[in-house]
């Protein structure tokens, strides 16, 4: 293993829950206003999954006041307090753009049945 591989591997977190898309999430990201640091809470729906080890980012999507509102969270960041799965949705693709054209009901998706 060389330097870089060593540096990459201990800034990894290892007390993220398993992610997917269609889940339902609250991540808790630190932001700074003024001089100011607080938690604020963003929970929607993940819409992708992209990269994968140091670089892996989520983009989550929920409906603020009948706009839709899209971020796109470093999973791995420090700035990223905690991340939260509230439920696991049922869906067939990996990127789940089609959520742009719904809004209300029609944006919901199905819940995934547990695995027990």
């Amino acid at each position: 293993m060389n330097v870089l591989d060593e540096i990459v591997a201990e800034q990894i977190r290892t007390d993220l829950p398993e992610l997917a898309s269609g889940d339902t999430v609250k991540v808790s990201a630190r932001v700074v206003e003024g001089g100011k640091e607080r938690i604020q809470v963003f929970e929607g729906t993940i819409m992708r999954l992209k990269g994968g080890g140091i670089a892996r980012s989520i983009t989550v999507r929920k409906i603020a006041s009948g706009v839709g509102v899209e971020r796109t969270f470093m999973v791995n960041s420090p700035r990223i307090e905690k991340i939260e799965v509230v439920r696991h949705g049922r869906v067939r693709r990996a990127q789940l753009y089609f959520l742009r054209d719904r809004v209300g009901k029609a944006a919901t998706l199905r819940e995934r049945r547990s695995r027990s």
